[in-house]
């Protein structure tokens, strides 16, 4: 089971890039940057095209993250897909025994990521916004959430002005670790009400606290949807191997499943969401 239910979230990569341009960027980690690669895509024309940065989860780039690619792609977006794992190593895997990457790693990546698209010419560098699912979930609110902001330039790391337009986080992990703090952009989480990897409870007061304090943040619940419910294809299965924070006693397991209406109801809103934010206006 584990095997087949893993077999649409770990495509190969080699084919699902095929029609996308391979490129690498240095990320934004001070004296030490590593060279990150990325898989581009980009409308006909010669733009400028509003962008958007794309942060896989702890399966590595998966072909859902290609396909959401190809889709904003679709949409007039120039999309970036950032691969942490390979240069570091990594497998395509969610493994517990494996050691975790520091925090600020990913959170480089990201801001090397919009340097990169700063660069170039078919790009609004002032209309970028930047997408994660579940591990990279919580990095995509980390990159305009205040406090990570600060923290980030204590150490020398200065997100490029005017940073990220706007942030989704898709069954973002993490929320746990940001409900204290405040995002400074937009904000747009979605994640199933059925999900135990991602639980829905943190996120709904991580939204809720940062609301009373003024952000504009919004979180959308699934009824009976599972984590993965965007992965076109994906079973409904239980990976019992996979690390798991709200299992601390069993230490792992979480279930998956595509939701057809869950997916088609998460594509309007991020269209809405990025068209409100990232068209020029």
């Amino acid at each position: 089971m584990l095997r087949r239910a893993l077999s649409t979230l770990v495509a190969s990569t080699v084919i699902a890039g095929c029609a996308t341009t391979r490129v690498s960027f240095p990320n934004a980690t001070p004296d030490k940057p590593l060279t990150v690669p990325a898989w581009e895509e980009r409308p006909e024309g010669a733009g400028p095209f509003p962008a958007v940065v794309l942060l896989h989860g702890c399966h590595g780039v998966s072909e859902s993250n290609h396909e959401w690619s190809r889709w904003f792609r679709d949409q007039g977006y120039v999309a970036l897909v950032v691969d942490s794992w390979s240069p570091r190593g990594v497998g395509k895997t969610c493994d517990p025994s494996l050691p975790d990457i520091p925090n600020t790693e990913r959170f480089d990546d990201a801001v090397g990521a919009l340097r990169y698209l700063h660069r170039k010419p078919y790009v609004d560098r002032a209309h970028i916004g930047v997408i994660g699912w579940s591990n990279g979930g919580v990095f995509a609110i980390a990159v305009v959430n205040g406090p990570s902001l600060e923290r980030a330039r204590r150490r020398g790391v200065v997100l490029p002005e005017p940073g990220f337009r706007a942030s989704v986080g898709v069954y973002p992990g993490g929320c746990y670790s940001l409900v204290e703090e405040l995002v400074t952009r937009p904000l747009l989480v979605l994640l199933g009400d059925a999900d135990d990897w991602t639980a829905p409870g943190p996120c709904v007061a991580m939204v809720e606290a940062m609301r009373r304090r003024g952000a504009d943040a919004t979180i959308v619940l699934y009824p009976q949807a599972y984590h993965y419910f965007d992965v076109i294809g994906q079973p409904r299965a239980y990976l019992p191997e996979v690390a798991n924070h709200n299992k601390p006693n069993e230490c792992c397991g979480a279930t998956v499943a595509f939701d057809a209406g869950a997916f088609a109801d998460a594509r309007r809103r991020v269209a809405e969401f990025f068209g409100y934010h990232l068209r020029a206006r």
